[in-house]
């Protein structure tokens, strides 16, 4: 099993680190990449169209500003993609959010909330699951791992 994460600039890489945290704690092996769908149209529709090819099962795809890097990917390729809005300075991140969410019929894109790269990653492995079931025990196993913190911490 294996994920392509694409952002769309090597500055978005603090927010997208969580998300190859997340996917190590499932024990998912990914390929991070940086392409543009404005700079390197051209090699991020290749990357996409190419990505099942070439072993990966599901893309995330990080995006600033018009963030069209997610509907891009996904324009061009039947593989699950998930978009993760960047803050920008701009709007705060609502620009990213809106460009990822508002994809035309036929061109759909999971969206995690603005900057909310572990949810990317936990959205991936539950996806993810459903071809490889080993991760619903580590899904099960991280969702306990929460209630317990929780209920740990209940009282003050």
């Amino acid at each position: 099993m294996k994920i392509a994460v694409v952002m769309g600039s090597r500055s978005d890489l603090p927010v997208v680190e969580k998300t190859l945290e997340m996917l190590k704690k499932f024990g998912i092996d990914y390929e991070a990449r940086v392409l543009s769908a404005h700079r390197t149209p051209e090699e991020a529709l290749d990357f996409s169209r190419n990505a099942d090819k070439n072993g990966i099962d599901l893309l995330i795809a990080a995006a600033g500003k018009a963030a069209h890097l997610p509907g891009v990917l996904a324009a061009v390729t039947t593989l699950p993609v998930i978009g993760l809005p960047i803050k920008s300075s701009t709007m705060d991140g609502l620009d990213s959010l809106l460009s990822i969410v508002q994809m035309p019929t036929g061109i759909p894109v999971a969206t995690v909330a603005i900057n909310g790269a572990e949810n990317a990653g936990i959205l991936a492995a539950q996806i993810l699951s459903l071809k490889y079931p080993e991760l619903k025990e580590k899904l099960l196993a991280f969702k306990a791992e929460m209630r317990d913190k929780i209920l740990s911490e209940s009282y003050v």
